[in-house]
């Protein structure tokens, strides 16, 4: 019987390392070995950041809230409580939208939350 060999699929494996890793710099991009571990942490990180972006986002949406509602005489975590107490039900990112896109709108639901609060 003859022996089989795997010539043409790791060929392509390798062949498809050296093609997501177009664009890296360097040897990164162009020696096979250190391609494919470049792509292998690059995947992984790309898995990581994917659940990390999401906190980035809630941290920008909040620091934007707070930059508004700062400017209306009320702390961020005054206004939070105000708007639970209300029953507004808003997300962080549709506040953060209406802080910027929709100044006067944003004001009525401080307004509403402060009344709430009292």
């Amino acid at each position: 019987m003859s022996r089989s060999l795997t010539g043409v699929a790791q060929h392509k494996k390798r062949m498809a390392a050296m093609k997501k890793a177009k664009g890296y710099v360097g040897g990164r991009s162009k020696l096979r070995r250190i391609a494919q571990g470049a792509v292998i942490k690059a995947e992984a990180r790309a898995t990581c950041d994917r659940r990390k972006r999401k906190g980035d986002f809630r941290r920008l949406w909040i620091t934007r809230i707070s930059a508004a509602v700062r400017q209306a005489g009320m702390s961020y975590s005054r206004f939070i409580e105000g708007v639970a107490k209300a029953r507004i039900e808003l997300d962080r990112k549709t506040l953060s939208e209406l802080a910027i896109h929709e100044p006067e709108a944003f004001q009525l639901v401080v307004a509403k939350a402060k009344a709430a609060l009292t």
